[in-house]
């Protein structure tokens, strides 16, 4: 099998470390036993195998270097946060001792010089954490880019600004695989398109977060992109499902409770009961989706955001006129329901797993 990418080759080497767990396993309970042939010439099948793919692509082979890339990748993490706000109050401290033409050409090279580490760092360290680092640190250089440009042209603030940032944080995201930036991307992304969502039903750009219903697009937007194979990136995919699922959950739970900020020529209360059974159905149907899906971030995020829609009706309904002890007791048996509903569900989902395999 030809591996292409790091993530491939990860959960190749996860896929070798469970095979040998698993046989020990067998083994050591005497279902069955490899001879000694056998077993020399899988372990240096595998050992060749794991010691080409750490070559390649810098993997983790074992629990130890799991464990040391977790503590890197936090270590990055937070000199990416630090080296982004050091460049942010830096250009703020220094900036006004600056001449115009000097401004414009620190604004125009600070992004071009970041990009252009990112770039060499992403060839020349196959473990991408400097990669990111420093796509990060470009990243926040072109945020100030275009947001000191407008300050010093006095330019009229557009929505356009989110797509370019959104642009540039996909394209660092996709060159050095990194989900942060992805994030960072996909919340740009999503702003410029409430923020036209707005403008075309009428509203100021800057306004779009009063109308909830503007995140919609940007929603199902998303969650179509989440359809486009990422299988060179890990976690991209599940990304863009959970941002697809929280822009419309959030807004949806927020109309629920305040219908009157809504689009919908209605009454208040006609709204908020409009929006609370499409929370609970939509909900539900995630749930749904995700079982047979086997999404497991899309099963989280429904079941979460059912949880919630439950317990914000209940609160309206019982919280004024019922005793608190008998509030919570309701809540407490809500969830040993939720819960026992849960258990058959993922009994039948055995069952079923058990007679395809059959």
């Amino acid at each position: 099998m030809e591996i292409k990418s790091k993530a491939e080759a990860q959960r190749r080497a996860d896929q070798i470390g469970h095979f040998q767990a698993e046989v020990a396993l067998l083994e050591q309970e005497n279902i069955f036993s490899l001879q000694d042939s056998q077993r020399s010439a899988i372990a240096d099948y595998h050992q060749d195998l794991l010691t080409q793919l750490a070559s390649a692509f810098d993997i983790d082979v074992n629990r130890r270097e799991k464990q040391l890339s977790l503590g890197m990748k936090i270590a990055s993490f937070l000199g990416a946060l630090g080296l982004a706000a050091s460049v942010f109050f830096l250009f703020y401290q220094f900036w006004g001792r600056f001449t115009t033409t000097i401004q414009v050409v620190i604004l125009i090279t600070a992004p071009l010089l970041a990009l252009a580490a990112t770039q060499y760092a992403s060839h020349r360290e196959k473990t991408g954490y400097f990669s990111k680092l420093l796509g990060l640190v470009s990243f926040a250089c072109l945020v100030l880019n275009l947001s000191m440009f407008g300050q010093i042209f006095n330019i009229t603030p557009t929505p356009n600004a989110f797509l370019v940032w959104a642009l540039f944080a996909f394209l660092l995201a996709y060159a050095a695989d990194a989900r942060l930036l992805l994030a960072a991307g996909i919340i740009c992304l999503a702003s410029f398109l409430s923020a036209k969502t707005g403008t075309w039903s009428g509203c100021y750009w800057i306004s779009f977060g009063e109308r909830p219903e503007n995140f919609f697009p940007a929603a199902c937007v998303l969650f179509l992109l989440s359809f486009i194979p990422h299988h060179k990136f890990s976690g991209f995919t599940v990304i863009y499902r959970v941002f697809a699922l929280l822009l419309f959950f959030i807004p949806v739970l927020i109309l629920s409770n305040w219908g009157a900020i809504s689009y919908l020529e209605l009454d208040a209360d006609s709204i908020e009961v409009i929006y609370q059974v499409v929370g609970f159905v939509f909900s539900a149907a995630a749930i749904w989706l995700g079982i047979r899906r086997s999404w497991p971030e899309v099963v989280n995020t429904g079941n979460t955001f059912f949880t919630i829609f439950l317990y914000t009706k209940f609160y309206d309904w019982w919280w004024d006129w019922l005793p608190k002890y008998l509030f919570f007791l309701i809540i407490g048996l809500t969830a040993i329901v939720i819960l026992l509903v849960f258990k058959r569900l993922r009994r039948s989902y055995n069952n079923n797993t058990q007679e395809a395999a059959a």
